[in-house]
Order: C-alpha cells, then structure tokens, then sequence
C-alpha cells in the first residue's frame, strides 16, 4: 500500500523527473522556478546553470541529440521565456527530445496581483504556440504531474514541450502517494518497413542499366543504422559514396567515398559527380546545402529512398520515390542486383581509386595568408592534424562553415550544425550539451567572432562547470556572411565590420588557457596543447576575411537567377 504524505507541488514534480531516469538537467535560474531547481539538485538531479536562456535550452538540445535521452531546460517566465525564444524554435526544428519547463505568473485569485502590475505579464502559451511548439500549463498540483508526463511524452517523440508551472501552484501542498510518474501512453517507435516489391524493380531496373551510380546518403542512413549495408551495396553495382553535409564522415576511410555533396564538396568530388548516370538518395532531404542551391543534381535518373513519404520530392523532384527503411530498402536491392564483373564498375577502376587516394585538400587553392591573418582553409586542414581524432565537432553558423570539409570527426553523430533556425549565437549551449552527453571525447567548438561575442558570457559556465572544451573562434572582425553578401551586390561594407579585439586575454581572465593565432606557426606552438587537452582552451584565429565560403557565390547566383 503507497504511504500517503504532504509536499509542495515543486517537490513532487521533482522527484518524478528523477523518476524517469533523468539525471541532469539545464537552465537558468530564476525566483519563479529557484525552488523547483533546488528541489532537483537536492535529490540527485544534477543542474546545470548557464548564463543566459538561449544557452540553456541548447545545452538541452545538445545533450539531447548527442545522447538520444530526454534533455530537459528549466527556465523563468515572461523575460526569461522571450530570451529563450530564439533557441526553442531552434530546438523545435531539430526533432531532438527537449522539455523545456518554464515559470509562469501565479493562477489568478485571493490577494494575487492586487499590488500593483505584473511587469513581467507574458502570454507565454500564445507566443509559444505561435511558434509551433506545443504548450502544456499546470493549473493545480495534480493536474501538474499530468501536465509533466503529457509534455514529457510529447518530447520524446522529437518535439520540443513546454511545461508552464504557475508559481501558485508550484507552492500548494497536497497529499501524494509515493508513487512515480506514469508517462502518457508512448507509441511505439516507428515501424522499419520494407519498400514494396515493385518499386525495388523499378530501382534495381534503373541501376541494372547504370555504368557510373553515385550513391548519396544522409544523417538518416547514420540514424537507420545503414552505413555497412549501402557500402556492400556501392561494391555490388560499382558506385562511389558521399554524404549531405548532416551525414559527414558516415564512409571515412572507404576508397569509393566522395566526402560530402553540394555546397561542402571538394574538387574531386564535383569532378565524379559530373559523370554520374544515375543518383541513389538515401535518407538525405536534397535541401539548398545538398544540391548546391540546385545546380548539384545532374540531368539523369534520380531515385530517393525515405521512411517518410512527405520528405521525398521536398525539395528536389525525384523520377522514383521508394518509402521504406534505409537499411532494408539497401538490404532488398542487395537480394535483387547482381554482382557486377570489375570491368564494368568503372568508378571504382584503379584510375579513379588513384584519384581519390591522392587527393590533397590543400593543393585545390592557393593559401591566401597575409601578415597578421591566415587562410581560414589551411587552419582547418591544420587543426585537423593537431586535434585529438576522438572529437566531437560543432559548429555556430556563418561564413566561416566553408571549413567544414577540411576537419574530420569520427562519424555523423560526432558531427553538429546549429543553423535549424539559419542564425547565429546557439553554437555554445548546443556544444556544451554535447560535451556533457560524450565527456570522453574531447568536444571542439567551431564560431565566428559574431556569434561569439553573442554568447561571451558562457566562458564562466565552462569553467564553472568544468567542461574541457575547445574553442576556435574564427575571427575576420566582421560579420562574415553578411561582409560578402554585401560585396556581391557591390555596395559599401562598413556596417559590417569590426575592430580587431584579442579575445585571448578575456578567456584567460576566465581561466581558460588561450592563445592568439595569427599564423600557421601560431597553431604549431598550441600543438601540445591541443594534442591532450587538460582544461578550457580558446584559439583566436585571426582569419582572412577576404576567403568567401563557396556557398556565398551559390546563393548569389541563386538569387540573380543564374543557371
């Protein structure tokens, strides 16, 4: 028989977090949630402060996506909730499993407000719904242990929850059983099914009559688990492999492996991509990044594999659209295709195996260093080499991502962009999730000097929390995406740039160890420094801000109306 006893409602709603397993929690404190908080830290819920609401939420995010557990960000009301506003929508848009629980004003009644206004008076549910994440708000102390399992549900099905909790009800007492919370009924993970028998024959008919397929494979490949079974299928039919920008590294080390397609390809990659007869998607949404602002995909039969059905044709057209698991789509076509005599799998001849082993990222352009900046690709082949191998890699947004294909990671799930929201600043939370999802590999963090000086603040939460992490500021002094988008239509760029600020010197004030890179002899001087990381570390890489990323002149083109 449960014991019956009388708690705050805080309390209760704490120990069935910890109840669902969850052991660590994010946020930014507040008088409307402090409480709550404290309650959390006190029974073993370990929390995890930052410096301000967008971090928080994505540290959530982070942490959520890295370790595949429900990532859980505690934050205030009506400030505290606008703040946060730009990470939710992010959060919402990454299909990671975030509950994001808020203050809220007290239920109306008695004495409430009758002193004067509430400044800070916000209509959360509506701003919040307006931006599609669904709403959930406890009006009474039972009421609120359902409100939690129904939002904590909804999470984990890969949409972000918002939990509102009246302080009033926060505070009521109330009689509970020592029970544990029971979750809303959770469906059942998604089927893996199969394609049907009809569509695998048209597929295997199109790459039986293909001499030179390319095989292209994005982040839900990684997520379907079926990297080994398009490798045996790339052998079976003689085509080369390569990645959206999401799946980066998925085939690292397979002599048939591309790199990454579109806006992040190497050279070589194009060059193969050009001779292609045939182009098999599995699990890649064919967005702008994927297909050059389209200008990637060749005139020649495209088939598109998918789970889902809406995400086939989104945003390229594809001749045939197979539903079905990525693994057992590849799987179906392997019982169906023959294997093909070597002569007549010419991507994988000697000449163009040659080809691909021999290619050297540097010599595809000519360094563009300058007295006191350096060539922002020749640091990222540089940093590649110095780096710990076991790393994860994540990235704020902006010009600076055109260093994406010259550093490796492990696999795509070492590997984060934070541009959901196409917006810079959400690098930092996201990267700090990730460290402490995957503490046993040294995280890097990738950010311009915009979105770094966006988020200065958290250098304290590195050091507080005691998270070993990496940062490579990428510093032009300017806001670099916006610097070239003006070049491009030839007007003055003044508004966009900035005075040259050491960034080393602030850190170490944090008590991160620092360094000021102005040269490739600078990063040599870090390299046993970055070899093994014993703490907080920032590089202040002053970069060219001359080296436009590739996709710059895509979107210019795009928007001009150039084929």
């Amino acid at each position: 028989m449960a014991t019956q006893y009388i708690q705050s409602t805080y309390e209760v709603l704490a120990k069935d977090i910890q109840s669902l397993g969850v052991d660590t929690v994010f946020g930014l404190i507040s008088d409307d949630t402090a409480l709550f908080v404290t309650a959390l830290d006190m029974i073993g819920v370990q929390f995890h402060g930052a410096r301000h609401e967008n971090t928080a939420i994505t540290m959530a995010e982070g942490y959520a996506s890295t370790s595949g557990r429900l990532g859980i960000a505690v934050v205030g009301r009506g400030p505290a909730t606008a703040n946060g506003m730009h990470a939710a929508v992010y959060a919402n848009r990454t299909g990671s499993p975030v509950l994001i629980i808020y203050g809220d004003a007290p239920v109306p009644g008695g004495h409430i407000n009758t002193l004067g206004p509430d400044y800070k008076e916000f209509n959360s549910t509506m701003v919040l719904s307006a931006a599609g994440i669904q709403v959930f708000r406890a009006t009474s102390p039972k009421g609120a242990r359902t409100a939690l399992a129904d939002a904590v549900t909804t999470a984990q099905l890969g949409n972000v929850a918002a939990l509102l909790l009246p302080t009033s009800v926060q505070l009521e007492k109330f009689d509970v059983n020592d029970d544990v919370l029971e979750p809303s009924v959770i469906p059942d993970p998604p089927r893996c099914e199969k394609a049907t028998p009809q569509t695998i024959s048209t597929t295997a008919e199109l790459l039986n009559k293909s001499r030179r397929p390319l095989i292209v494979a994005g982040v839900g490949v990684h997520r379907a688990g079926a990297d080994q079974a398009l490798e045996k299928l790339a052998d079976r039919i003689g085509a080369l492999l390569i990645t959206s920008a999401r799946g980066k590294d998925m085939f690292r080390g397979n002599p048939n492996n591309l790199g990454i397609i579109g806006s992040f390809s190497h050279s070589v990659a194009r060059r193969f991509i050009d001779q292609t007869d045939c182009v098999l998607v599995f699990g890649a949404s064919l967005n702008f990044w994927t297909t050059s602002f389209g200008t990637f995909v060749p005139a020649v039969p495209l088939i598109q594999v998918d789970s889902k059905r809406t995400n086939i044709g989104k945003y390229s057209n594809a001749d045939v659209a197979v539903v079905g698991d990525a693994r057992l789509v590849a799987e179906q076509l392997l019982d169906v295709l023959p294997d093909r005599l070597e002569e007549e799998k010419p991507f994988h001849s000697q000449e163009v195996r040659q080809s691909l082993a021999e290619f050297d990222p540097a010599g595809e352009f000519r360094a563009a260093h300058t007295a006191r900046t350096i060539d922002p690709r020749s640091l990222g082949i540089a940093l590649d080499r110095l780096l710990p191998e076991d790393r994860n890699l994540v990235y704020d947004a902006g010009n600076f991502l055109g260093i994406v294909p010259y550093i490796s990671v492990p696999g795509p799930s070492y590997f984060k962009f934070t541009n959901n929201f196409a917006s810079i600043g959400l690098g930092f939370g996201a990267a700090l999730g990730v460290a402490k999802a995957r503490p046993e590999s040294t995280t890097v963090f990738v950010v311009g000097d915009g979105g770094f000086l966006m988020t200065l603040g958290e250098l304290e939460t590195v050091v507080r929390e005691d998270i070993p992490l990496v940062i490579v500021v990428m510093n032009d002094c300017a806001y670099g995406a916006e610097l070239h988008f003006l070049k491009i239509h030839q007007v003055p760029v003044a508004t966009s740039v900035f005075p040259d600020v050491d960034f080393a010197p602030i850190a170490e004030g944090f008590a991160f160890e620092a360094v000021t890179i102005r040269s490739l002899d600078d990063l040599e001087g870090a390299k046993e420094m970055l070899a093994n990381p014993q703490g907080p570390i920032l590089l202040d890489c002053k970069i060219n801000a001359e080296i436009a990323a590739p996709f710059m002149s895509e979107l210019a083109a795009f928007e001009s109306g150039e084929d």
